[in-house]
């Protein structure tokens, strides 16, 4: 029996948008996965300068986000979790959940993939998971190669279609009032709208 493939879309989705939902679909066709869970972190600890909208909010936006998707799920794992986020807490639960017979695909931003050698056992994560750097348009791919650790067998770079989207540009504008449309999927924009997030 072929292993299961199984992509692992982490973020803190504060809101998700197209370019999460982009960056799933992508690595889904070019690393042949079976499906991909998207995992609303519970309690960033990487963003402890900055106030994150309630988890309920981000997980149930990226409910609405994937529900069209039959081969994207969301879990709540680390939203149930106490205390800190950290990605080798989620891999190793991942990994029990699924059993031997599944390989982790970790999809991320290059960006953030520069991070790792912050992160919780990071020898452990590179171990746990094949990582999927996605970029975005213009990313400075020298930046990438000096800092990150692409020498790495489990680390792979995925080039992005051009959707230079940012959660951090989405809050600004919903607080500014400008238009949000067509920048999230239908369905999180009203949620945004009834939930009162953002202002």
């Amino acid at each position: 029996m072929a292993r299961k493939r199984l992509g692992v879309m982490g973020g803190t989705f504060d809101p998700i948008h197209h370019g999460h939902l982009v960056t799933a679909e992508e690595a889904l066709w070019q690393f042949e996965l079976d499906e991909v869970v998207f995992v609303p972190t519970g309690r960033p600890w990487m963003k402890g300068d900055r106030d994150v909208s309630d988890a309920e909010d981000r997980y149930l936006m990226v409910v609405v986000a994937t529900s069209s998707n039959p081969r994207f799920f969301v879990s709540r794992l680390e939203i149930e979790r106490e205390g800190p986020t950290y990605t080798v807490d989620t891999l190793r639960d991942l990994q029990r959940q699924h059993g031997e017979d599944v390989d982790l695909y970790f999809i991320t931003g290059a960006d953030a993939m520069l991070e790792i050698f912050h992160w919780k056992d990071q020898e452990e994560v590179l171990s746990l998971a094949h990582f999927i750097a996605a970029t975005r348009p213009g990313y400075d791919l020298a930046l990438f190669e000096r800092g990150a650790p692409t020498e790495h067998p489990n680390v792979e770079l995925m080039d992005v279609p051009a959707l230079a989207i940012s959660s951090t540009d989405i809050r600004a504008r919903v607080g500014d009032g400008r238009p949000i449309r067509y920048l999230v999927p239908e369905g999180v924009q009203t949620y945004i709208e009834k939930a009162g997030l953002y202002r």
